[in-house]
């Protein structure tokens, strides 16, 4: 835990070798959280963990290494934004390629979290999402760790240095919250 964060300060500071001797640490973490949502997509889905981890670790640290981040835990919760937003990215795409980039309907809200592979569903869930981040924001992060990566309540609160009851609390919370704002949209 230490290194990640002393690495994270030296890639604050501008050492170019930074980024390079940061992934081989948060690497396994990454993939296991990758591989978690990934089991749960639809046969025949095309991105891999490892794919998955490493587009999000470019977006995370880019070309320029200009994006910062405060300690360990802002690491991970920036890295679940960045796994939530290239998934909605690639189910978008998925439905424009499909669809002809028109919702067609929408499913069915049986059961949080995103586990069927719904592209429609997913997409649906990040805008709720997104509205959520605006009112509640620490609900947010926990939904969306807690939906699109399949975190535990003990991964969640390590990551953003809550307990696990407050992490349980707040999905509970951001769960009512998703499944009445679904019912306003249909």
């Amino acid at each position: 835990m230490a290194d990640v964060s002393r690495i994270l300060r030296k890639m604050e500071s501008g050492d170019p070798i930074a980024a390079d001797q940061l992934l081989p640490l948060v690497y396994d973490e990454l993939r296991t959280l990758a591989a978690a949502k990934l089991a749960q997509e639809k046969p025949g889905q095309t991105l891999q963990a490892t794919a998955l981890v490493h587009e999000a670790y470019l977006r995370l640290v880019g070309k320029d290494g200009a994006t910062t981040f405060a300690n360990r835990q802002h690491f991970f919760a920036a890295a679940a934004e960045a796994m939530r937003r290239i998934l909605v990215d690639q189910a978008r795409q998925k439905l424009t390629e499909r669809h002809g980039g028109q919702l067609h309907r929408l499913p069915k809200l049986t059961e949080i979290p995103v586990s069927d592979g719904d592209v429609e569903q997913t997409i649906v869930i990040h805008d709720l999402l997104d509205r959520l981040a605006s009112t509640h924001p620490r609900s947010f992060e926990v939904a969306k760790m807690r939906l699109f990566l399949q975190m535990t309540f003990v991964e969640i609160a390590g990551v953003l240095g809550l307990s696990a009851d407050t992490a349980e609390s707040d999905w509970a919370f951001a769960r009512a919250w998703l499944k009445r704002e679904w019912g306003r949209n249909k």
